[in-house]
């Protein structure tokens, strides 16, 4: 796209500098009761009208950061700030928030961190009301915003009625209303199906246009956020500035080095360095379907030695995946599928074909207050199996997935655990049958310490001390949260948070695991971490359920993927055969994952249609989002974007 800051400079003077609208210098921020800052050296300056995509691994301060540039640090949030952020001229350590807020518009990474009254409508209008502005003109803004995000038809409601997407929707909405020179927007479409993302993102390409808006995204889904970005900025684990410049310098440049530091990057480019590596001349690096796309159509393959291999064969399931029909996908709720068909070869496969289900629902009726959320809803989950549960915003795949882990309550008969009624189960019993990991994960903190939230549940059980603190410092080790045992939990990054709550899961060596959204807030390489450890404990036998927007994880990890629409099971077939089937996805919301878009109808090389995982080309290991091939059963281990 035409850079924004060059459409802002156009209007100052010929030989003047234009003075940025953000100004960040050595900025280092240490928390109240941290060891060390975070960030701790970040530098950079944001034009008016420009759009900056800021990166950096989990735990390098990125979120922390954003609250610097609206005074939320450290007017309302307890820490050290050494350097300066200076907002329109304005020092955000002396300046009110109250003055700030004129000036920046926030929306957090939590939306729930910021939504305050008891109807959209009044949510939004709330902000323009405290700037005392006339009634015609909050009212205008109110609705304008909501219209952009697809809530106006929703403005009576109450915002505890709204999926966790459709609060993230609301959250930009009040941000929008607020007309501030500068938008920060933390994680903004983490909770959102594809659709909401689009809807997000065109409502932001709409703002860049005008510019007259400037924009510091930090966002992990690059495939869409990299349309209206001007420049990246990336900090490193220590949190200090190590790259600001365009997309291509950045993003296209210096690829395999933010692979190598665990920034998340573009599908497509994932692809890309993975298919160079094998030989395909792509330079430079494709950042989205549609330029990986074009890009091969004008390229001879590689040597067929080099040359990608074909994705393995899917184990049988009721029908051979190739003579499977898009009608079977749809014939879900009364012939569940006996067998999924698998990413890759797992112990055991033969066992769970024709198992009694581990996990059985009938007729599953679940309300939230007077609503009826799920309506007569009838599943069937094998032992051993890797199910993704996946749907538009407000379908119902939280609540199913609560429902089936005891969460939420549901009526007795409905849902059984290893032939366990939960809804006549007591907690204690059901947490050493079922983990279960909240989307927001401060919704399950209840300890004062990292070490004792791990260590609660293993004492529930009165297992010795010993052995709680061997098991706890696991999987400290495990996920990289070893040096801060003796933090509180509200104190680490958005990441850390996700994967502590995913550890509080795994500590208690449940055989179901039920994750809700299990990479948000990750940067790749723990994502990778995550999704390789949860696919080694699937191939040891340990059940998986996931409820994800993530259409790529889904694709390199599920055997089996359920859609829910409308609190109804409105598709349950393997992955694959649900894939092939476009019309589907996007009735439900949803879309084809980026490498699907990307091959498909590849005229020049057609056998790369039928590629659907990263997992699935031909490289050298260790690229393309740490995915490797060298393991003996053909599986892939890594992470997907």
């Amino acid at each position: 796209m035409t850079s924004a800051v060059f459409g802002a400079a156009a209007a100052e003077p010929l030989g003047e500098t234009p003075t940025p609208l953000v100004r960040v210098r050595d900025l280092g921020i240490r928390h109240d009761g941290a060891t060390h800052a975070a960030p701790a050296a970040a530098t950079f300056d944001v034009a008016r009208g420009e759009v900056v995509l800021l990166l950096g691994p989990s735990g390098a301060g990125k979120s922390t950061l954003a609250l610097a540039l609206d005074g939320l640090i450290p007017h309302a949030v307890p820490a050290t700030l050494e350097g300066s952020v200076l907002i329109d001229g304005l020092d955000t350590a002396v300046t009110p928030v109250a003055e700030l807020s004129t000036r920046v518009a926030m929306v957090f990474q939590d939306p729930d961190a910021q939504l305050v009254t008891g109807t959209l409508l009044d949510e939004v209008a709330f902000g323009p009301e405290n700037l005392r502005l006339p009634v015609d003109e909050v009212l205008a803004r109110a609705e304008d915003a909501l219209r952009r995000v697809g809530l106006w038809e929703r403005r009576t409601e109450n915002p505890d009625c709204l999926s966790g997407g459709g609060r993230q929707r609301l959250a930009i909405a009040c941000a929008l209303a607020m007309g501030s020179p500068l938008l920060v927007l933390d994680e903004p479409t983490a909770n959102l199906d594809p659709r909401g993302i689009e809807e997000v993102y065109a409502a932001l390409g709409e703002l860049v246009a005008a510019y007259d808006r400037a924009i510091v995204l930090v966002e992990h889904n690059l495939d869409a956020a990299t349309a209206i970005t001007d420049r990246v900025v990336v900090l490193d684990h220590a949190g200090r500035t190590v790259a600001d410049g365009s997309v291509d310098e950045v993003l296209r440049g210096r690829a395999d080095e933010l692979h190598a530091m665990g920034v998340w990057l573009p599908v497509s480019t994932l692809a890309a360095l993975r298919l160079r590596d094998a030989g395909w001349p792509l330079d430079p690096l494709p950042l989205d379907p549609a330029e990986l796309h074009a890009a091969l159509e004008t390229m001879d393959a590689p040597p067929p030695a080099a040359a990608p291999a074909p994705p393995p064969a899917a184990a049988p399931a009721q029908a051979p995946a190739a003579e499977a029909s898009p009608d079977a996908v749809h014939n879900s709720v009364s012939s569940p599928p006996e067998t999924p068909t698998q990413p890759d070869s797992a112990p055991g496969d033969a066992r769970r074909r024709n198992a009694e289900p581990l996990i059985r629902v009938r007729g599953l009726r679940t309300r939230r207050g007077k609503t009826e959320i799920l309506h007569g809803v009838d599943l069937d989950v094998a032992a051993g199996e890797f199910v993704a549960i996946v749907g538009a915003n407000g379908a119902g795949k939280t609540t199913l997935l609560q429902s089936i882990a005891g969460v939420v309550p549901v009526p007795r008969g409905q849902v059984s655990v290893g032939g366990t009624d939960i809804a006549r189960t007591d907690l204690r019993t059901l947490s050493r049958r079922i983990g279960f990991v909240f989307q927001n994960p401060e919704h399950q903190f209840i300890a004062h310490t990292v070490y004792d939230e791990l260590a609660h549940g293993l004492r529930l059980q009165r297992l010795p001390e010993a052995e709680v603190r061997e098991r706890a410092f696991d999987v400290l080790r495990r996920f990289g949260l070893e040096d801060q045992a003796d933090v509180h939990p509200f104190l680490l990054s958005g990441g850390q948070k996700r994967r502590l709550s995913v550890g509080t899961a795994l500590v208690a060596g449940a055989p179901v695991l039920a994750l809700d959204e299990p990479t948000f807030g990750q940067d790749r390489a723990r994502a990778d971490e995550l999704l390789t450890l949860l696919q080694g404990l699937n191939r040891d036998g340990t059940t998986v359920l996931v409820v994800t927007h993530d259409m790529q994880l889904v694709t390199e990890y599920a055997h089996r993927t359920v859609i829910v629409g409308d609190g109804r099971i409105v598709a349950d077939a393997p992955t694959p055969d649900v894939f092939a089937d476009e019309a589907l996805l996007r009735t439900a919301g949803l879309r084809l994952p980026p490498l699907r878009r990307a091959f498909a109808g590849l005229t020049r090389h057609p056998s790369l249609a039928a590629v659907t995982r990263l997992a699935d080309l031909a490289g050298a290991a260790g690229i393309a989002g740490g995915i490797t091939a060298g393991t003996s059963d053909g599986s892939a281990t890594g992470g997907a974007s």
